[in-house]
């Protein structure tokens, strides 16, 4: 009984900070400022490439090399394939990256995985169907309405979207570190699910993959490089379970999602007050 009630706080804790952080980032900037900072179009395109095409693959690889069990590598796949993580704008923000970049990549990411997964999971997984209405569901639900009400509170209040986005910026501050930890806690019975078969390996090799890719393909600007970095290394949990839940009977795919996503903040958070704190001019060369 309690950890069913650690578990509910955890989610309670995950919605909260996602439906915050999202429209705290509304609230701070404008349509056409989001819209402007995608104008690179190659470099839009690269993220595209990296995370629909490379980020598949690359979980795809890893499950092979790894050899991991059916159910591991499946979970695996559905994270590599789905694009478009919630946390990425207030992990930019942590790592001092850009902010308008990394909202228009989120939501360019997102809105694409609502109709990619449908596609190509069935090719890579044959069998699979895929509720593509559920997942845009919970996109529009927790990322898009309440980015789209700061955005709309912005244009129409000014005033008092200044006066409210420093409280949903302590808001989503103050429920992160909380909301990892009881994550963790709350799913301890499946990360020990996971030990031993090399699946916790395999997730954080996927999350290093993406940073990398992310890090290389971001260009000579430090602060879209430190976004996109974070944009394919985090992937889309709620698309992923939405999947993983529907999809398959085996709870060892959805054990798996989550706790790679657990995984993936622990190691990205860490990560962000390095680039945050650090000169890293001479690697952005």
């Amino acid at each position: 009984m309690f950890m069913d009630l650690l578990n509910k706080v955890a989610t309670t804790a995950l919605l909260g900070f996602v439906v915050s952080s999202m429209m705290a980032m509304g609230v701070g900037f404008t349509v056409r400022q989001i819209i402007d900072a995608l104008r690179d179009v190659r470099l839009v395109l690269l993220a595209l490439l990296a995370n629909f095409v490379v980020m598949p693959l690359g979980a795809l690889a890893l499950d092979k090399m790894l050899r991991l069990d059916e159910p591991l590598g499946v979970g695996l796949l559905l994270l590599g394939a789905a694009a478009g993580a919630p946390f990425l704008p207030k992990l930019t923000e942590l790592a001092k990256g850009n902010l308008p970049f990394s909202v228009g990549v989120m939501v360019l990411l997102a809105i694409g995985t609502v109709g990619y997964l449908p596609l190509v999971l069935p090719l890579l997984l044959p069998g699979v169907t895929v509720n593509s209405g559920k997942i845009a569901g919970w996109l529009f639900l927790l990322t898009l309405l309440p980015l789209a009400a700061g955005l709309a509170l912005r244009t129409q209040y000014g005033e008092v979207a200044a006066r409210v986005k420093p409280v949903l910026d302590w808001v989503s501050n103050i429920i992160l570190v909380p909301m990892v930890l009881l994550l963790a806690v709350a799913n301890i019975d499946k990360i020990f699910h996971i030990f031993g078969t090399r699946g916790i390996l395999a997730g954080f090799l996927l999350i290093a993959l993406g940073f990398g890719i992310g890090w290389m393909i971001g260009g000579p600007g430090s602060d879209r490089r430190r976004a996109l970095a974070l944009g394919t290394g985090q992937r889309n949990v709620a698309a992923a379970l939405v999947v993983a839940s529907e999809s398959f009977g085996d709870p060892s795919v959805v054990i798996m999602v989550i706790v790679v996503t657990i995984v993936g903040l622990l190691t990205l958070l860490p990560l962000c007050h390095v680039l945050a704190n650090y000169d890293l001019k001479r690697f952005t060369k």
